[in-house]
């Protein structure tokens, strides 16, 4: 059916000066280990840039050799296998030694990370003493990603979800739980009963709800049962389904497409989407019935939403959205 609106849906249903949420790929993988690095890196050019690959120089550089591991991780970057520019790079936290050193290895870059994770954040106060250190030692324009894993950030998260450079904020299940000094029992780390446990539960909860009252992506935990793809899945659909996230961080290449197929939207509610808004469109965005059920702008931004996420989980085997969706609605961005 031909277009019959000029305005595109983007256009259409949300105000130009409203705040865009960060259009981020649904999962974030972790490596650390320089042929995993690679491997990492090899496996996103094959498959898209349907996840984001974050380096890690925390917990994957080697105690003492933090800058060295730096440098190679800046090498990376400047690979030829970073065809998309969505590599980022965990970060030491601010208290290290060689925070500044690190950091300045990852600036002199011949190619900036897309982001920078910064961990163990104990409130909004260490978050902004990293954000002066990164912008004067010359990474102003890089995005920040941090995680919610101590008692301090989870008590200011709406302060850190605000802060204008924040880009996304993660939960940081396993530190979170040993803050707890042995009160939230060892199976609170499982795939399971991270959901069971109320305070894990709140936690996510308050990230989550933060997160989309300032227009930033929350994203979930590992799952460390590498090998179990049912306990894997299960868990993204929860993630996705139940607590409102719309990221998770994958730690083994195997737990990449599961955490990317929880999170797109299935033909049914792809197809259903599409018949909505292009009847929409077609009513010049004004409320339709659609099989006897009422529809207007709100619940058009909602089928939007569903649509955006549906092409950002597109991999390149699999595009989920038919050919002319593409060509009408997500070849050239909307004017705004």
């Amino acid at each position: 059916m031909p277009n019959t609106s000029p305005l595109h849906p983007r256009q259409a249903l949300f105000d130009p000066d409203e705040r865009a949420i960060p259009a981020l790929p649904v999962c974030d993988h972790y490596s650390g280990v320089e042929a995993r690095m690679r491997k990492s890196l090899q496996l996103q050019a094959a498959m898209g840039p349907v996840f984001d690959v974050t380096l890690d120089n925390e917990d994957g550089a080697p105690l003492g050799g933090e800058v060295e591991h730096a440098h190679l991780v800046a090498e990376l970057l400047a690979s030829a296998d970073n065809r998309f520019g969505r590599v980022g790079v965990r970060v030491l936290p601010l208290e290290h030694a060689r925070f500044a050193d690190v950091l300045a290895a990852m600036l002199a870059a011949p190619r900036a990370p897309a982001y920078l994770m910064l961990p163990k954040l104990r409130g909004s106060r260490e978050l902004q003493q990293a954000v002066d250190l990164i912008d004067a030692a010359g990474g102003a324009a890089i995005p920040l990603h941090a995680l919610v894993e101590t008692h301090g950030a989870l008590r200011e998260v709406q302060a850190l979800a605000a802060h204008p450079r924040i880009e996304s904020l993660s939960f940081g299940l396993m530190d979170f739980v040993s803050a707890h000094r042995g009160a939230i029992p060892q199976s609170a780390m499982s795939a399971t009963g991270q959901f069971e446990h109320p305070l894990v539960l709140r936690a996510k909860l308050e990230i989550a709800a933060a997160c989309h009252a300032e227009g930033k992506v929350p994203s979930h935990c590992v799952v460390t049962e590498l090998e179990d793809t049912r306990a894997l899945q299960q868990a993204a659909e929860q993630a996705a389904r139940q607590l409102a996230y719309t990221r998770m961080w994958s730690i083994h290449p195997a737990q990449i497409r599961p955490i990317v197929e929880a999170f797109a939207p299935s033909s049914a509610e792809i197809d259903l989407a599409i018949e909505i808004l292009r009847a929409a469109q077609a009513a010049a965005w004004a409320p339709i019935r659609h099989r006897g059920t009422l529809h207007d702008r709100a619940s058009y931004r909602w089928f939007w939403l569903l649509l955006e996420r549906a092409h950002r989980t597109s991999t390149v085997d699999g595009p989920q959205l038919p050919a002319e969706v593409r060509s009408d609605w997500f070849a050239t961005p909307p004017a705004r």
